[in-house]
């Protein structure tokens, strides 16, 4: 399966460097910076090859603004798995002060760490959702920062322990082959 990832368009959250995760924020009027990357963007999405058999977003309103952006707002499909990280009680607040007390965890040990939710459970969510589309050839989502590196993690080494060793930044395009094998045999941690 070709799997096109895009991170949604920044919100106010992202211009004051604060963890948004669940919370529902919409997303800034796009620069023009922002438009010319969205056009090339959609040139690679294009050169793909023909229609997606899916387009998702989360339940949160950035990632289908962005999709609508992007063109695609009315034949996107709200998915739960596609939901961010719940950061808990670091939501809102600079990343620093999550990472104060989070340590190197965060970067060798991810897995391990409990915040609004265990990333283990981001994770599955990441997983569920290969499973769920594994019959998809083409597939597009309009996702999230920790959500995404978590997806391109499993999708490298099956594992998120190295999810947070990357970076993906708000309208960045990133395309995935996934094997039919690694999307039905994701291993469980």
């Amino acid at each position: 399966m070709k799997l096109a990832l895009i991170r949604h368009l920044p919100t106010p959250a992202n211009r004051d460097g604060l963890l948004q995760g669940r919370r529902d924020l919409e997303i800034l009027p796009p620069s023009d910076e922002a438009l010319e990357t969205v056009a090339r963007n959609r040139e690679a999405l294009t050169a793909l090859g023909g229609d997606f058999d899916q387009v998702l977003v989360s339940r949160l309103r950035r990632t289908a603004m962005t999709a609508e952006v992007y063109g695609y707002g009315g034949a996107a499909t709200v998915e739960p798995l596609l939901d961010e990280l719940d950061f808990g009680r670091f939501e809102g607040k600079p990343r620093k002060d999550m990472l104060e007390v989070v340590g190197d965890a965060w970067i060798e040990a991810p897995q391990d760490l409990v915040l609004g939710e265990p990333i283990r459970a981001l994770g599955e969510r990441a997983r569920g959702m290969l499973r769920k589309y594994s019959h998809c050839e083409r597939l597009l989502l309009f996702g999230h920062a920790a959500w995404s590196r978590a997806l391109m993690a499993i999708v490298a080494s099956g594992e998120l322990s190295g999810m947070n060793k990357t970076r993906i930044d708000n309208n960045q395009l990133v395309i995935l082959e996934v094997s039919r094998h690694a999307s039905e045999g994701v291993r469980e941690q």
